[in-house]
């Protein structure tokens, strides 16, 4: 018995990569799953294809599990409503929403244009945001649901190269923690992961020097879409119920925990800064604890020479 059974799940993007793989874990562990997938490429073109849906949700029913498949874009609310009505029609009920729909289109800042800009806060923020709001009140009345959202370290770290993207997803993680704080008393659960994966969009990230090349090749051979997608699937399970208002990690088998942003120094003057003081005083006392521009690698994959960091007591 799965620890996923009995439950009703939708997956977006659930056509390809991380979304593909979350929808085969989840019905494996006993779910009913609406694969949701727009069938576009990765920068949102080609719409309206039924293929990688489809696909998916049949390769579910061939194992001998429950699924149906969904053709709608998360950037409208009233498809993302379609989506939860078919959940309630088809299977009697929705418990969980997992939500790695995205697409990419990067480039420098200094030339970003509002095409491409808009294009992704539509898909990923505004996205995330159609998909819980077509959820919440659902989710409020049963007294029950868990939501699995996706950041990336693009906004948590930081990119060069993915100021839309980047923007997009350290907006979710806002988000995310506030449906949290507001969903306790209604047993509503909501957690960000920010994915490390060998997908079609890792893939699409340029190569602008050897070590980035280097990095690539790692991925390739050790960092799987099915290792985000277990972790996600874990967070909807019954056994996860203490676990809500967090932003995690996953790359390769390190699962990660991120800090989220806190005062960590405070500089007070009883007779008020002046920009002469502030200058000479409250920037210099605070700067050892400044952060770098630098991006700061993530912990390695375990091997069997490697072992896994002991977790924290």
């Amino acid at each position: 018995m799965g620890v996923l059974e009995g439950k009703v799940v939708l997956v977006t993007g659930g056509g390809n990569g991380i979304g593909r793989e979350c929808a085969l874990i989840a019905a494996r562990e006993g779910a009913k799953v609406v694969v949701n997938d727009l069938g576009g490429s990765l920068t949102g073109g080609d719409e309206g294809s039924a293929g990688p849906a489809e696909t998916v949700a049949n390769e579910i029913i061939a194992a001998g599990g429950q699924a149906a498949f969904n053709t709608e874009s998360v950037t409208s609310l009233k498809a993302v409503e379609h989506m939860v009505q078919q959940a309630l029609d088809t299977f009697g009920g929705l418990h969980g929403v997992i939500n790695p729909a995205g697409i990419l289109r990067d480039g420098m800042f200094h030339k970003m244009t509002e095409e491409n800009w808009d294009a992704v806060i539509n898909v990923h923020l505004r996205g995330t945001y159609n998909v819980c709001r077509a959820t919440i009140e659902h989710f409020r009345n049963q007294e029950d649901g868990a939501y699995v959202l996706y950041t990336s370290t693009s906004g948590i770290i930081g990119n060069i190269g993915q100021t839309n993207y980047g923007a997009a997803k350290m907006g979710i993680a806002g988000l995310s923690r506030i449906i949290a704080m507001e969903g306790a008393a209604k047993n509503i659960r909501c957690n960000c992961l920010a994915p490390v994966a060998w997908t079609r969009m890792t893939q699409s990230v340029p190569v602008r020097d050897e070590a980035s090349a280097a990095r690539r090749q790692q991925m390739a051979e050790s960092i799987r879409a099915d290792q985000p997608a277990r972790f996600s699937v874990a967070l909807l399970a019954d056994a996860a119920r203490n676990v809500t208002g967090q932003i995690f990690g996953s790359s390769g088998e390190n699962i990660i925990l991120y800090s989220q942003p806190r005062p960590i120094q405070t500089e007070s003057k009883a007779e008020g800064w002046t920009i002469e003081t502030i200058l000479s005083e409250a920037l210099p006392a605070m700067q050892d604890k400044f952060y770098s521009l630098a991006r700061l690698p993530l912990p390695p994959t375990p091997t069997a020479s490697t072992p896994a960091p002991a977790a924290a007591s």
